[in-house]
């Protein structure tokens, strides 16, 4: 028998649109109700941190592995994983800044094994932000080919917008939405969608002026 997996959210998008203060703020409002949750970090960001600069072309592929390694780690250990970005946007920003198409394939393959994805929007101001920071005018290429590959592989997305607390609500509620996924397939199973009782349902003269009989030739 499989493993149980962890319910996977993951959120994506371009830079400063508040990704990293998303999924640490949704953590707190699952945990808050008593579910197991855990933040992915991202491994671009670490990988900056500890070396003091940008990865070059070749090191990109092993920080989407990476990225990888820890969302398939932590979905084997929670019921809620919230990663804070995924293998996809490695690809893009390869895409992007190098040119490399070719970290796409097993980033998609990679990304498909989340159950949810939310979509920062730009509606933030850009915020610089050390290393990970190319400026303002990167954003909408870089949300562009999110979007570019999200439609290329038919992945269903979710856009989160607001300020504050209305962009938590606002990725709550998609959140919610998936969790209770379960529950409403159980619903649609257990009987029709819908059920009219009429309150002269015991009526039997009622029903036959509901259905009359056919006139006589």
């Amino acid at each position: 028998m499989a493993a149980a997996r962890g319910t996977v959210v993951a959120v994506v998008g371009a830079e400063s649109t508040g990704k990293t203060t998303l999924v640490h703020e949704l953590v707190v409002a699952l945990r808050g109700r008593g579910l197991d949750a855990v933040v992915v970090t991202e491994a671009l960001r670490d990988f900056c941190d500890r070396q003091g600069r940008t990865p070059h072309m070749h090191e990109q592929a092993g920080i989407a592995f990476e990225q990888s390694r820890r969302i398939a780690e932590a979905a084997g250990a929670h019921a809620i994983v919230l990663a804070d970005t995924t293998a996809l946007m490695i690809a893009v920003y390869s895409d992007h800044i190098f040119g490399d198409r070719s970290l796409y394939a097993q980033a998609e393959q990679d990304h498909a094994l989340a159950d949810l994805t939310l979509l920062t929007s730009l509606d933030l101001p850009w915020v610089a932000d050390g290393l990970q920071r190319d400026g303002p005018h990167v954003r909408e290429p870089v949300d562009a080919l999110i979007r570019r590959s999200l439609a290329r592989t038919g992945t269903g997305f979710a856009v989160v917008q607001g300020d504050g607390g209305a962009r938590v609500d606002h990725a709550m509620a998609a959140v919610q939405h998936l969790l209770e996924a379960p529950g409403r397939a159980a619903r649609a199973l257990s009987g029709p969608r819908w059920r009219w009782v009429c309150e002269r349902c015991d009526d039997a003269a009622c029903e036959q002026h509901l259905f009359p009989r056919p006139e006589r030739p």
